[in-house]
């Protein structure tokens, strides 16, 4: 085997992972926007990165083997409330502007993060082809 060829594409598999969990919870945040008390979550992808890592500084990622998909990125205290710009009567936090532009902008990264897997899958197959 290649030396480095257990991480291809580097931070870009976890983000991708990430943009997609995070994807979820802004829709089931929109999807419940009526209903009364229900407190709107998000993701907090810097905590997240630092607990993948292991570092309070989130320099380095790392996993127990090769291959290997951690789990920490998938806790359910990654997930934090939203504090309400706009506070309802019926103790709902969700604001539908908020959530909307939070979800295009989260379509943005995950596009952003495919782009990267994408150009890094062509520039193999070109090293590999030599075409």
């Amino acid at each position: 085997m290649i030396p480095g060829t257990t991480n291809l594409f580097g931070i870009h598999t976890r983000a991708l992972d990430l943009w997609q969990r995070r994807a979820k919870v802004l829709a089931n945040n929109l999807a419940n926007v009526d209903t009364p008390g229900y407190l709107a979550r998000d993701v907090d992808f810097r905590k997240v990165l630092a607990a993948a890592s292991g570092h309070a500084d989130g320099l380095k990622l790392e996993t127990d083997a090769p291959g290997q998909i951690s789990t920490a990125s998938q806790a359910a205290d990654t997930l934090a409330y939203r504090v309400p710009t706009q506070p309802s009567m019926d103790g709902n936090t969700v604001d539908g502007q908020v959530e909307q532009a939070a979800f295009a902008a989260n379509g943005v990264h995950y596009q952003a993060t495919l782009s990267f897997i994408t150009a890094q899958i062509r520039m193999l197959r070109t090293a590999i082809t030599g075409a």
